[in-house]
């Protein structure tokens, strides 16, 4: 057989962006189930004719006018490693691709545009925006689909989805009208959230609260027809001077234009005379009552809150209480409007409380401006301040839904990993409030409702009406809702509408409900929640049974990553320098349950430096396929090394399998790399070339058989974490030929059961790796003899290595070893494997004696002592001169360190400091007890 070459160096951009387009080409990302799948036949073939169990995961959309970040990218990397593990499985797996409307980000980024062209959306008129910002999605949508091409993304591009095609729209029409149908949405003037720069209201879950700088501005307002109240001595002592007017605290100053009330608390002695009185308010001509309300804190500020209905929801409830007016004061665009004194219409916010506190200190009203910091509500998408404003709005009744969810979750439907999110999603759901939908924006899904211009008649329909039901007034008399849906009431379907849902498609018998959702904590509230109050409420199930909620990326100092800090990394200029499979397997690698990803641009070497071992090894063993022949290697063939690897092939394939099912992304990973570079590579690959060097024909035929069976099974339980550079390799197997030898092998032994040896004992698999079968567990690969034999072995191994390097001698140098071994102990081993020993250890000569030889170090071991002899190959008085070296400083610094532990900082530092010292005594005096023996022994 000739050799086959590798290129000399890993290079991914050499065949990354070809194994791509062959394995969507050949539809290897399509569902096993479909007929046009190339593995269609194989695995049912596998499953011996059984139907293979689905495997659906539906990919969280991101925002079609964002740019994928390092989030994005971990969270496709940990979806594309599960999805391709349960292909590999046999599964009839599908990972369904989509992009999400993003209806505020959207719009913002073409409204953005249009300024720099002196150009509003209305100037436009809404067909013609819509249009403009079709154009944009097209735009960002081919980008985003370029990433995730890149990243790797074994998704089933032929079922991609966007929220607001022609059958999710649909969808979404009939789950409002339906959900209206049930009493579930209703329309309300109500106080909601409002963002003055996108100009829509937004739901609660989509404000963010960050701590900001800001004031507690203390003014007077006076008691109305020149009224005052008594003085009053508390049970304190304290006397509270009464008077004819009472002071107020509040952050927000400008708003007291809009206020129909003073509140105190009704136990408050300070303040009993003045309840059902009435106060003058600042910069009107309105006077106000004062009402009594147990909502009033006494101890925090003055006792005394002013009320303004209309810009805050605590107000809002105290004035529902007590059946106060409600003034708004605040046009969309956050100015004041014609509700407010001429001076201050037209006025910002933060203008107007300049200008309203500059006119209370004219008028001696202003007492005072205290510096705090308080928590403020943020939009999610441009981070403007978020205004409470009384607006007409459409909500759904959220309560009959989280009562669903909840008892899913309780009875076991839905299961989360890591547990520690089920409180998460256990408190939102139980203090939900109602979900506010309408968006006054012109890009999303309409909402389905029309009003009569001539009878006032409202219709909410799935279809658009011709005419009114209750008039008979033609289509061109009724009007549309001008608003449109929430961006997450589309999204709240994703699971079925995807799959074709309302219809009952082929898809949606198949593959829903899907298997697992795998997306970011942040998005709990906005989406997972909701998505599994969807699921139960219009198909009756829970939309999947896994969610895996993994956390964030963040730098190397926990910041999160952001273009203000700088500290962004762009998974794109990742792939660039170091290849897809460098990016997947490091953030694989560092993806821990319950733990935030903590990444620069070095950590991504990890990764490869694992994929360039990965090359390197299948490099130099089909290097040594040049004039060897490929046999067939039955059970009685294989030596003691070989039945050892295998017995560590099964128990990666086991530990891989186990952390896999359970989302344990680092787990499965640690394990691969643990078994290709140490076992393999270190241990079996370098412990082969005993059988190369000095083995006959027919024995170095029968190595570089075993020695290509292992690699192409380590190739297919590589391939989620590196399926690039796997599949390159696995492409150069003589894999006929490997196939036929492990079949023949079968039929000599006569095995009428699966032989552990073989991956595909009646199959020949000839296609690409990406499909190819996930090694399984084999209990006739276990041999604890032979694994404990071997350990020994390494330990001896190792033991000698760490001699040498305590001994600071270099690899070339011709070392003496002698043992002494434990009769009928698994060390016995030792006697047999000396050629091993000598090979992997580096030594020249291997001696067996019966007690410590003179002028020797050792180690001890489970089953033996091995010893380093100090003869000729070793200068020993420079050996000697190291040690004490090495033992004086070490003795120095266990000085300094009892001295420290004997003085005041024992008594004054922390318990884990102190231990943390005695610790590294303990550490020096080992150290101290080992060199001094080395010097008697020298």
């Amino acid at each position: 057989m000739k050799g086959i070459e590798l290129e000399k160096a890993y290079n991914p951009q050499d065949f990354e962006d070809r194994i791509y387009k062959e394995w969507n080409e050949k539809g290897y990302f399509k569902p096993g189930s479909d007929a046009d799948s190339p593995v269609h036949a194989e695995i049912e073939s596998r499953r011996g004719g059984q139907n293979a169990q689905p495997y659906t995961v539906v990919i969280p959309p991101p925002n079609v006018t964002g740019v994928l970040h390092m989030g994005h990218g971990l969270n496709n990397t940990l979806q594309d490693i599960v999805v391709r593990y349960h292909r590999m499985k046999g599964d009839d797996t599908l990972w369904l691709p989509g992009t999400d409307h993003a209806g505020i980000a959207t719009q913002n980024v073409v409204e953005r545009r249009l300024k720099k062209e002196g150009l509003s959306r209305r100037d436009l008129g809404r067909e013609k925006f819509l249009e403009r910002t079709w154009a944009v999605k097209k735009e960002h949508h081919d980008i985003i689909v370029k990433q995730q091409r890149k990243l790797g993304n074994s998704v089933d591009w032929t079922r991609e989805r966007f929220t607001m095609d022609e059958g999710l729209s649909k969808a979404v029409r009939d789950v409002f009208v339906t959900l209206y149908e049930r009493g579930l949405v209703y329309r309300g003037n109500y106080l909601v959230n409002w963002c003055p720069s996108c100009g829509t209201a937004l739901a609660d879950d989509e404000v963010d609260h960050s701590d900001t700088n800001g004031a507690m501005y203390h003014i007077y307002y006076e008691i109305a027809g020149g009224e005052s109240i008594p003085a009053v001595t508390l049970e304190d002592g304290t006397v509270f001077p009464g008077g004819t007017r009472i002071e107020i605290a509040t952050t927000r100053p400008e708003t007291l234009l809009g206020d129909t009330a003073v509140a105190v608390h009704p136990e408050d002695p300070r303040y009993a005379a003045l309840i059902g009185k009435h106060v003058k308010l600042p910069l009107t001509d309105r006077t106000i009552p004062v009402v009594a309300d147990t909502y009033v804190d006494r101890v925090f500020g003055t006792g005394v809150v002013k009320i303004t209905p209309a810009h805050d929801p605590n107000d809002w409830e105290v004035a529902k209480r007590h059946d106060l007016e409600i003034i708004n004061i605040l046009n969309p665009d956050g100015t004041l409007n014609d509700a407010c004194p001429e001076k201050y219409r037209g006025m910002p916010c933060a203008a107007a409380r300049k200008a309203v506190v500059a006119d209370l200190d004219a008028l001696g009203l202003f007492k005072e401006e205290e510096k705090i910091t308080h928590s403020v509500g943020h939009c999610y998408r441009c981070n403007t301040v978020v205004e409470p404003y009384l607006s007409d709005q459409w909500f759904v009744k959220m309560k009959p839904l989280a009562d669903k969810a909840l008892a899913a979750w309780k009875n076991g439907e839905i299961v989360f990993y890591p547990r520690k999110w089920e409180n998460t999603y256990s408190h939102w759901m139980e203090n939900i409030r109602d979900w506010c939908i309408s968006r006054q924006l012109w890009w999303g899904h309409r909402i389905p409702v029309w009003y009569c211009k001539k009878c006032g008649e409202m219709i909410v329909s799935r279809t658009d009406p011709d005419s009114c039901p209750k008039c008979g007034a033609a289509a061109a008399d009724l009007a549309q809702d001008p608003d449109v849906l929430d961006t997450w009431f589309s999204s709240w379907l994703w699971p079925f509408s995807t799959l074709g849902w309302p219809e009952n498609t082929g898809d949606l018998q198949r593959f829903y409900p899907t298997t697992a959702l795998v997306t970011a904590y942040d998005i709990i509230f906005f989406w997972v929640s909701r998505m599994i109050m969807a699921g139960l409420e219009f198909t009756g199930k829970a939309p999947f049974r896994d969610i895996y909620i993994h956390g964030l990326v963040r730098d190397k100092q926990g910041r999160k990553m952001s273009k203000s800090l700088g500290n962004g990394l762009d998974p794109l200029e990742i792939i660039a320098e170091y290849g897809s499979d460098a990016l997947k397997f490091t953030l694989g690698f560092m993806c821990a349950q319950g733990q935030d990803v903590l990444v620069d641009k070095e950590s991504f070497k990890l990764g490869s430096r694992f994929a360039n071992k990965v090359w390197n090894a299948s490099r130099y063993i089909l290097g040594n396929l040049e004039g060897r022949e490929l046999v067939p290697v039955t059970d009685s063939d294989l030596t003691e090394l070989d039945v050892w690897i295998y017995g560590r092939l099964d128990a990666a394939a086991r530990s891989a399998r186990s952390a896999l099912e359970s989302y344990r992304y680092n787990d499965a990973a640690q394990t691969l790399y643990e078994f290709f570079w140490n076992d393999f590579c270190d241990w079996y690959v370098e412990a082969t070339k005993l059988s190369f060097r000095s083995g006959d024909d027919a024995e170095k035929d029968r190595a570089v058989s075993v020695l290509l069976n292992v690699l192409e099974e380590s190739l297919r339980l590589l391939h989620p974490y590196l399926p690039f550079v796997t599949e390159e390799i696995y492409a150069k197997l003589p894999r006929a030929e490997i196939t036929q030898n492990r079949a023949r092998a079968a039929a000599s032994q006569n095995c009428c059961e699966p032989c552990p040896l073989r991956i595909l004992p009646h199959t020949e698999y000839s296609g690409m790796l990406i499909s190819a079968p996930y090694p399984e567990p084999a209990d006739a690969r276990r041999n604890d003899t032979v694994a404990e034999r071997f350990a020994v072995l390494q330990d001896v191994i190792r033991s000698v290595r760490a001699l040498r390097a305590e001994c600071g001698l270099s690899p070339d140098a011709k070392l003496h070893i002698s043992l002494v071994i434990t009769p009928l102990s698994a060390a016995e081993v030792c006697a047999e494997k000396t050629d091993l020993i000598r090979l992997l250890a580096g030594v020249d000569a291997v001696s067996f004696v019966r007690e410590k030889p003179a002028r020797a170090i050792g180690a001890v071991g489970t089953g033996f002592e091995v010893f380093l002899l100090v003869d000729e190959s070793v200068n020993a008085d420079q050996l000697v001169a190291r040690f004490k070296k090495e033992l004086a400083a070490e003795q120095s610094f266990a000085d300094k360190v009892t001295a420290k532990l004997a003085g005041k900082f024992a008594q004054n530092a922390p318990a884990e400091v102190v231990a943390a010292e005695r610790e590294k005594l303990e550490a020096t005096k080992r150290r101290i007890e080992k060199l001094s023996s080395y010097i008697e022994s020298l």
